[in-house]
């Protein structure tokens, strides 16, 4: 099931926030900033409002030229919330400018970042199928 969720129109000029399902993980793909007010308060609803259908979630960062610190406390609410359900949120694709500031907080160790969002989903799979393996040593 693939659908697209836009909620531009929503958001001021400066943010865009689109999404779509790829088997189990929702994939986010965002435009412009993730900052502490109206803009963040979106994208922590919507991802909110996911975690309940799927806690795998993806946020494509692309497009995004800014984050401050409101945003970046957004993102790890939004991965705590996750795993609290089991899953994990993986980001893919942040700029130099946000990379460097993901580094500079050490949240590159808390946060997973990958090139794009085939390897993020894919990483997703190979948790997936680590966990089953347990599973079956525990059961055995």
């Amino acid at each position: 099931m693939a659908y697209l969720l836009d909620i531009g129109s929503i958001l001021s000029t400066r943010s865009n926030l689109n999404g779509f399902r790829r088997g189990d993980v929702f994939i986010l793909r965002c435009d412009g900033r993730i900052v502490f007010g109206d803009e963040g308060a979106v994208l922590r609803e919507r991802v909110g409002n996911m975690l309940s259908g799927s806690p795998k979630i993806v946020v494509n960062l692309t497009g995004v030229n800014y984050i401050d610190s409101g945003g970046l406390g957004i993102l790890v609410g939004l991965s705590v919330s996750a795993r609290n359900r089991g899953g994990e949120l993986k980001l893919v694709s942040p700029s130099k400018r946000v990379n460097d500031l993901l580094q500079r907080t050490n949240l590159d160790t808390i946060l997973r970042v990958y090139g794009n969002d085939e390897e993020a989903v894919a990483a997703f799979r190979k948790t997936s199928s680590l966990r089953d393996r347990q599973q079956i040593r525990k059961t055995s």
